[in-house]
């Protein structure tokens, strides 16, 4: 008897059913954890770019995360960054490099990331870049005389440069330089007629002094000894004539593991500076940063399926824009102040 009560009680339990977690709210651009991804994209991008400068991160365009289980998560980034006065080889951490100016005719990157956050760690997968200069037109409109960006092989810029590299040869009493690449270059008109480049350098094997005996056998130094650095010059050509030029050596710097060495992927030559460039940068006025990288340890790393995934989740932020537009235009009480949309992010610099 007193079996068939409980059992009776127990039939009369109320049934409480399972309620799935609510899913997390998607992170804005501005979130902390987004800011933490993007710092770690935009490092992994500086340290395998081997052209032109180190890029800061201006804005995070979007987000997406993708769950994979517990404390695993596929991050997709879209990024707006601006690149630094600090060449790539340069050992200086870039939270100390300066954006360039809008005036000094800004160079803006795109970069779409794959990352992946494993037990609070992230590691990047995969990331494809390409960067552009801003129009001169839109230079020209807010500082009418200021010099802009020339091709990288212009006849002016390969003369200013050749012209440093062997008055700075001449007169030093260390290691003989040699060019690496030309990284930029501007020419202005007025007032006077001024050239200015930047290029980076190698020291070799050889004193200058040396050299003036046989350049040819002039080589770069070896991996475990090499040295690099980055020279500025600037030649006036009218009303006088005059020529600055001023180089800093890095000293030895050992290379990550997983990036090769910087003298791998340079361009080292002689005496004729126009093969200092990376056969990408000859015709234009700015190294393409350029970058699609996979990592090679990472078991995702398909760079089509980065591509598929970013092109879904553009789609997919499009028709949100749309919808979040549509979504302002029904009437709000007075005083009633909408919340920020989540993406893009705030603009750290300028816009371009």
């Amino acid at each position: 008897m007193k079996a068939l009560v409980a059992l009776i009680l127990l039939v009369q339990l109320p049934i409480h059913k399972a309620i799935p977690a609510a899913p997390p709210a998607p992170l804005g651009c501005d979130d902390p954890e987004s800011e933490a991804a993007a710092e770690a994209a935009v490092n992994y991008i500086n340290g395998h770019s081997h052209h032109g400068y180190k890029f800061a991160l201006n804005r995070i365009e979007d987000i997406r995360v993708v769950p994979q289980g517990p404390n695993n998560d596929i991050i997709f980034l879209e990024l707006d960054l601006l690149e630094t006065t600090c060449p790539v080889l340069s050992p200086t951490p870039l939270a100390n490099c300066t954006v360039r100016s809008f005036a000094e005719h800004a160079v803006e990157g795109d970069c779409d990331v794959k990352l992946q956050k494993l037990d609070g760690t992230f590691s990047v997968l995969a990331s494809k870049c390409h960067s552009h200069a801003d129009s001169g037109e839109d230079i020209v409109k807010v500082c009418p005389d200021c010099p802009l960006l020339v091709s990288l092989n212009n006849t002016e810029v390969l003369e200013t440069v050749s012209a440093a590299l062997n008055d700075y040869n001449s007169k030093t009493t260390d290691s003989y330089l040699r060019l690496l690449e030309i990284g930029r270059a501007k020419i202005q008109f007025y007032p006077a007629h001024v050239v200015v480049a930047e290029f980076a350098v190698a020291a070799t094997n050889c004193s200058a002094e040396q050299a003036k005996a046989n350049v040819e056998a002039c080589q770069l130094l070896p991996e475990d000894q090499s040295n690099f650095g980055f020279c500025t010059a600037a030649m006036v050509k009218r009303p006088s004539q005059d020529l600055k030029v001023d180089c800093l050596l890095y000293g030895h710097q050992v290379p990550a593991p997983d990036i090769p060495l910087l003298s791998r992927v340079f361009y080292p030559t002689g005496q004729d500076t126009s093969a200092g460039l990376a056969p990408s940068a000859v015709g234009v006025t700015n190294h393409n940063l350029g970058l699609a990288h996979n990592n090679p340890v990472a078991s995702e790393s398909s760079s089509s399926e980065i591509l598929r995934s970013m092109l879904s989740a553009k789609s997919v932020t499009k028709r949100a824009v749309a919808e979040a537009a549509q979504h302002d235009k029904v009437p709000r009480p007075v005083g009633l102040v909408p919340p920020p949309p989540p993406c893009p992010g705030k603009i750290r610099h300028f816009d371009i």
